[in-house]
């Protein structure tokens, strides 16, 4: 059974309706319709935008297109469902979320603030998408608005627009303060000083970049207690390069497996690879909790508590995780084991250029599978997502088997240790918990 939904009253008297239901006899304020009334169609082509401007927007790495999905789960979240039949807003419980534009407790067609709220916070923060997918934007606002506005009052309408297009503005005007704020233009910032000193990160092949996003984790989590050390993981493995040391046996570990994949381990690796180019790790993810929205049919209200949900979890995440890896600066398994195992080693998938330590995709595969466990149950399911890039659909017995198996992906890849892998997966699992503390 889906757990999304919670209590349920509403600002006033609320109502039913459905998409299409013609309402012109109802006079303005009469009516406060409930997302749980409406389906969750209208989420489903932003989501799909939202993840082809991670592929075409230049910048949009792991970590900031965690902030773009959470900024704009939270964003849907607030349109259509705080404030709404007994849900609270996350004001006041995300970090410097104080205030937000009240919801007015009149006809507000909550699918037609979906729209205008989605639309007008994916295009804040896709400000250098190309102008052919900035139009998209806007047309794809305007067709769902016009599929979406059939039989409503054009006050409703308008207040409904106005709504969630307050919300959006709001919530951007947030973001800007979190020190993320227009990351895709400084990916790779001069100002950083790579530290240097036995065990640390070097610079990897074949591209051997500067350090991607080294300040990332200093930036504002959505929870207060993921801001807090108790959430980040444990020291690594104390670096050693003595035979037989935990260190030397994790380097070598990484070193075998590689050189003796089967062709299943292969196929694992480059499934959950989502590099450079791809919708990457949070993408792939969100892509996975819309497609469980669709087969379970959820209803918007539902579909906005799983997608701000996910969303926040896959933000702080990443937060986490690029704190870990900048506060231990790690060397990668590729360095080591070149200056130490084998100096002709390559490994399976391109090393991406930041430390070692935690996993990322680890720490973003555990909290979502921790999050939508929670919502869906323990359920088999079968990922098509990737279908449309060439890959085959892929079946699981549920989301935790999904996301160590990505979490190893990166081991079978050769760019990561296990500790890597194992220790970001469990503070995934915890930033997740306390996503559910919050209260929706």
């Amino acid at each position: 059974a889906v757990s999304f939904s919670l209590t349920q009253t509403a600002c006033r008297k609320e109502e039913d309706a459905s998409i299409g239901t013609a309402n012109t006899n109802q006079n303005d304020g009469d009516k406060v319709y409930s997302p749980g009334t409406f389906d969750a169609s209208v989420v489903m082509p932003w989501y799909a935008l939202l993840n082809k401007l991670i592929i075409e927007s230049p910048g949009h790495t792991p970590p900031i297109a965690a902030r773009d999905i959470g900024y704009t789960g939270i964003a849907l979240f607030e349109a259509t469902t705080a404030n709404n039949g007994g849900h609270r807003s996350m004001a006041g419980q995300l970090n410097g979320l104080t205030t937000l534009p009240p919801r007015p407790c009149n006809s507000l067609v909550p699918p037609i603030s979906a729209n205008a709220a989605l639309a007008r916070i994916i295009k804040q923060l896709f400000a250098n998408a190309n102008a052919a997918n900035l139009a998209r934007i806007d047309s794809t606002e305007l067709a769902l608005d016009a599929l979406l506005s059939l039989g409503y009052s054009a006050s409703d309408l308008t207040n409904s627009r106005n709504f969630g297009h307050d919300i959006a503005n709001a919530i951007f005007t947030w973001s800007s303060t979190d020190g993320g704020f227009e990351a895709y233009l400084h990916v790779f910032p001069a100002s950083y000083i790579v530290p240097l000193g036995p065990g640390l990160w070097i610079p990897t092949p074949p591209a051997f970049s500067a350090p991607m996003l080294p300040y990332w984790g200093s930036n504002r989590t959505f929870i207060a207690a993921d801001a807090s050390p108790l959430i980040d993981p444990p020291a690594p493995t104390p670096f050693s390069t003595t035979p037989g040391s935990n260190m030397h046996n994790a380097a070598l570990q990484v070193y075998n497996t590689v050189n003796n994949l089967t062709q299943a381990q292969k196929d694992i690796a480059t499934y959950w690879a989502d590099g450079g180019g791809s919708f990457t790790p949070p993408g792939h993810l969100i892509s996975i909790t819309a497609q469980m929205i669709r087969n379970k049919n959820m209803n918007l209200r539902e579909a906005s508590i799983v997608l701000a949900q996910v969303g926040i979890g896959l933000n702080d995440a990443g937060i986490v995780c690029w704190r870990a890896k900048y506060n231990n600066n790690l060397m990668r398994p590729i360095s080591y084991i070149r200056q130490n195992i084998d100096a002709a080693w390559s490994s399976f998938i391109g090393t991406p250029p930041f430390p070692s330590y935690t996993s990322g995709h680890a720490s973003f595969s555990g909290t979502t599978a921790a999050i939508l466990t929670r919502g869906f149950g323990a359920i088999a399911f079968t990922d098509s997502t990737k279908v449309p890039y060439g890959f085959t659909a892929k079946s699981f017995t549920n989301f935790t088997t999904a996301a160590q198996e990505a979490a190893t992906s990166r081991l079978y890849g050769g760019i990561h240790y296990q500790f890597d892998n194992d220790n970001g997966y469990n503070c995934g699992v915890a930033i997740a918990l306390n996503v559910k503390n919050l209260h929706y």
